[in-house]
């Protein structure tokens, strides 16, 4: 018989929690200002300043600053795992030609794979060898309490919030170079822009009933809703946390719907160029344009 463990201790959550450097020159945290009928978070141009430790005491001040840019909404301080989710949609699994999961398929991603929302996204020259550049938009949970043995009927109360964000991945890396090398074939650096920022749990309500999509270039590639998730949020954070402790800051990339490059007859890959919008509704858009770097010279 397992004992469910959670931190008690009580924090205070922002609305829409976004990390931001200000036209003073200065990285704060804030909750984000938005227009009037306005839901996605990258449309804001000014928050209140947080004060405190967001995952502990904090408050909301009064202190209106400017938004010159949006960063990752977490500091890389704050971060703790990135834990990712393979085929959890019946859709996306059918257009690969993969089984449906019976548990959940993990990898992690390192924490330099994060990226702010309106990041380029840099794809190494490793990267450009073969093919297989896609995208996949998906729903992030935010980890806020430290949790082990969590039972699905109390893992919403562990959330912190939630972003989209993008799971970058190049399949030929990923699937054909060495078999199922998927944190390797997803892992570069930037391969996880994710953001706008951060909607809490209590502002957002039901993770599970969110239209979620991609665009390429303006073109729509994927336009699905999180109702179709094969591991909902609470069975994921369920099944995560058995024998494992959660940490606030911990980040779960959720999984993507059909629609991806691979699914593509034929594959319509990434290239140099290319802008990519992932968005999720009621949270917002990170919209992150494909950078190939090109190979340094030898002297």
């Amino acid at each position: 018989m397992s004992t469910f463990s959670v931190s008690r201790h009580k924090f205070y959550h922002a609305s829409r929690l976004v990390r931001f450097l200000a036209r003073d020159g200065r990285t704060y945290y804030g909750d984000a200002i938005l227009p009037r009928g306005v839901t996605d978070i990258s449309k804001s141009k000014s928050a209140r300043v947080i004060a405190g430790d967001i995952f502990g005491q904090h408050r909301v001040t009064d202190q209106v600053v400017d938004i010159r840019l949006l960063l990752p909404p977490l500091a890389p301080s704050d971060v703790g795992t990135v834990r990712c989710l393979g085929l959890n949609y019946a859709d996306h699994a059918k257009e690969t030609g993969m089984a449906q999961p019976k548990f959940p398929i993990l990898f992690y991603k390192p924490p330099t794979a994060l990226a702010g929302p309106a990041d380029a996204v840099p794809v190494h020259p490793m990267a450009q060898e073969g093919s297989g550049l896609d995208y996949e938009c998906e729903l992030v949970v935010v980890i806020g309490k430290r949790c082990t043995d969590v039972p699905e009927s109390e893992a919403l109360d562990c959330v912190f919030g939630y972003a989209v964000g993008n799971d970058v991945s190049h399949r030929d890396w990923q699937i054909k170079h060495g078999g199922s090398q998927w944190s390797h074939g997803k892992g570069f650096d930037g391969w996880a822009p994710y953001g706008p920022g951060i909607v809490s749990a209590r502002v957002l309500g039901d993770p599970q009933k969110l239209k979620i999509w991609t665009k390429v270039n303006g073109e729509t590639r994927q336009n699905g809703t999180t109702a179709d998730m094969i591991f909902g949020v609470k069975k994921t954070i369920a099944l995560l946390s058995r024998g494992v402790t959660l940490m606030p800051g911990d980040v779960i990339f959720t999984g993507t719907p059909a629609g991806v490059a691979m699914g593509r007859k034929p594959p319509v890959w990434l290239k140099d160029g290319d802008v990519v919008e992932v968005g999720l509704q009621d949270v917002g858009t990170c919209t992150n344009k494909v950078e190939f770097a090109r190979p340094k010279s030898k002297i």
